[in-house]
């Protein structure tokens, strides 16, 4: 069931929101070469509860880390290690946080120091996918348009979308209905209202979108061993513009652009 959010309650989202945005840029200016991911991990969980919050992840059906670190050709939920980051990885950090009793979820994609050109393309590419399908979360849309404004974005650029993950409805609990694909048809699925919460978040590849489970039954990575960028932010729809809630201040239809 879908929910929608009083006036109150996106009160709250937006605290956690805004709390998350500050946990991961301050983790955006920690990765460099030489770091680990588990320091990365550890410096996310004291923000989160010196704010008086919870790191959603941790514990979350098993999952040990409060930060999903996925590096090169993982896609998501990548356990954070002492292994030391090295010039020109792309690493993915996603993160959540419950404030309050409410979620906010998003992630980002990085280079360690400097990289490839085309790594730097995918990042941004995917970011801008993230843009386009969030400029769609408008009332009276359907799911199926932001789908497809991921979807055909990424696929102009030649990249590939995976097909086995994709967004979500967020509230009290870190996944909620609607399901929100990273591909799809415009005009199709749930019509969209304001007070709805979604978590949009699409993981785009340089190569094909087939993907593989690791042993750990956690972390996802593309089967032809192509790198993978990750954007994500918790949306809500207004009856207005778009705001993104775990980006305060952004203006989604400019960075649409």
């Amino acid at each position: 069931m879908i929910t929608i959010k009083s006036a109150a309650q996106v009160e709250k989202m937006r605290a956690a929101g805004a709390l998350l945005h500050q946990v991961l840029e301050a983790l955006r200016q920690a990765i460099q070469p030489g770091v680990t991911t588990l320091e990365l991990d550890r410096m996310a969980e004291k923000m989160i509860r010196d704010a008086g919050a919870i790191p959603s992840f941790k514990g979350f059906e098993g999952f040990p880390f409060s930060i999903c670190a996925s590096v090169d050709d993982q896609v998501v939920h990548g356990f954070a290690t002492k292994d030391h980051l090295r010039e020109g990885q792309l690493l993915s950090v996603d993160c959540g946080v419950i404030l309050n009793g409410w979620q906010s979820d998003s992630a980002f994609s990085a280079l360690v120091g400097s990289g490839s050109a085309e790594a730097e393309k995918l990042i941004r590419d995917t970011e801008k996918c993230f843009w386009l399908g969030a400029n769609q979360a408008r009332p009276g849309n359907r799911l199926g348009d932001i789908s497809h404004a991921v979807q055909s974005y990424a696929e102009a650029q030649g990249y590939g979308v995976i097909r086995d993950l994709c967004g979500h409805g967020i509230g009290t609990e870190m996944h909620e209905d609607p399901s929100i694909p990273n591909f799809g048809k415009p005009g199709r699925g749930v019509r969209l209202q304001a007070g709805m919460t979604l978590a949009i978040e699409p993981m785009i590849a340089r190569g094909d979108w087939h993907v593989y489970l690791y042993d750990n039954d956690w972390t996802v990575a593309t089967r032809d061993g192509s790198l993978c960028a990750h954007y994500e932010h918790t949306v809500l729809v207004t009856d207005g513009e778009p705001e993104v809630l775990s980006f305060p201040g952004a203006n989604v239809k400019e960075m649409a652009r």
